[in-house]
């Protein structure tokens, strides 16, 4: 099958979408399908995470990918793209996200393409954001199909929507963790709280940086240590400082080796206000790592279980209310070790077979009709 999968940047770092794309693209590849990948990245760049040598990347060069397009840059990208697909003439072709499936959909206007919308959050996002808001419902007329990446994320979007949608989950590694995460971390000098996630206001990293400062001055043993990149960096890094948390809270920006993180951790938290599926929450849990993440936030709640791998974390005053829930794992290794299960958490849904079965099924499907 020829196949083109567009996104806006893989060579910005640390995104879940980016990383999703990566996996999916690969084993696309490896599967025998001859693919396609576009992007607005400047010719120069080069792939943050890995990416198939077979696969031919063609790298648009327009605007810069670190901020939102102007319409000038975003016209010049729709006439690029359909100049791409004129050229490579793919059988199908997926966009990864709005900023991307929405020019990627407006370019193939009366070619015959048919287009795949892969959507990675949940309407929420769009709250504040009007003019996304209203493209994204100009979707249904410019894509076949819209993936998400679960019943829960599908089920919050308009019935308009939701009639062209189909739920593929991400993948998780392709390979899993040879060695389990070390929950009490006896023998360790320092344990670790860890989040993985972009440095972003839907992460919400200050309220947890909050809870954090709470409970510090009781586990002088406790570092918190928050992985990835993101336009909230000096922000949160002013805010450290103002804590006087520096050297306890630190802020490695992204990695292309995330199991060397949730190896070393011992406890993992997610404080997002919404997601659509928490990737390195399921990467931390098969990884056998208890996590703690909020009760009403979609894509956390679905897949933390409160009891069995995790804490669910409910109240009005979401900073005393985590770190109530941090400072109670935190000092009892024991439980820590009853919400780690024997075995590394199964992938289920996420195994990364059953998802490329997903978007093969998917992809001939759309060639079919």
């Amino acid at each position: 099958m020829k196949c083109l999968f567009a996104i806006k940047s893989l060579e910005l770092s640390g995104g879940g979408a980016e990383r999703v794309f990566a996996r999916i693209v690969n084993g696309l590849v490896v599967r025998g399908h001859r693919v396609t990948l576009i992007s607005y990245d400047r010719p120069a760049a080069k792939a943050f995470y890995p990416l198939d040598s077979r696969a031919d990347w063609t790298r648009l060069g327009i605007g810069r990918v670190d901020r939102p397009a102007t319409l000038r840059e975003t016209i010049m990208r729709i006439g690029s793209l359909r100049h791409a697909l004129a050229a490579h003439e793919p059988e199908v072709a997926v966009g990864f996200m709005h900023s991307a499936f929405i020019p990627l959909g407006l370019a193939t206007v009366g070619t015959g393409i048919p287009i795949i919308a892969s959507e990675h959050i949940i309407p929420a996002h769009y709250a504040r954001r009007p003019l996304e808001r209203a493209l994204l419902r100009l979707t249904p007329w410019l894509a076949w199909r819209i993936t998400v990446v679960s019943e829960q994320v599908m089920t919050q979007y308009p019935a308009a929507l939701r009639s062209s949608m189909v739920v593929i989950p991400n993948p998780a590694p392709m390979t899993m963790p040879v060695t389990r995460a070390d929950t009490v971390g006896a023998s360790r000098p320092r344990k670790v709280l860890l989040a993985i996630g972009r440095l972003a206001e839907q992460k919400d990293h200050a309220t947890l940086i909050d809870a954090f400062a709470l409970v510090a001055g009781r586990l002088p043993d406790w570092d918190l240590r928050i992985v990835g990149d993101g336009d909230r960096h000096d922000v949160l890094r002013a805010h450290i400082a103002a804590l006087g948390l520096d050297g306890r809270v630190s802020l490695p920006g992204a990695t292309k080796d995330v199991g060397s993180e949730y190896a070393m951790a011992q406890l993992f938290v997610m404080p997002s206000l919404y997601e659509s599926e928490g990737l390195a929450l399921v990467e931390a849990l098969a990884h056998g790592l208890p996590a703690v993440g909020f009760a009403n936030c979609p894509g956390v709640n679905r897949l933390i279980r409160p009891g069995r791998n995790g804490v669910l974390v409910s109240g009005s005053n979401r900073v005393h209310a985590l770190a109530e829930t941090l400072d109670r794992l935190m000092t009892d290794d024991q439980a820590r070790l009853n919400l780690a299960p024997s075995e590394a958490a199964p992938l289920g849904a996420n195994d990364p077979a059953r998802v490329l079965d997903s978007w093969e099924n998917l992809l001939s499907v759309a060639l079919q009709t």
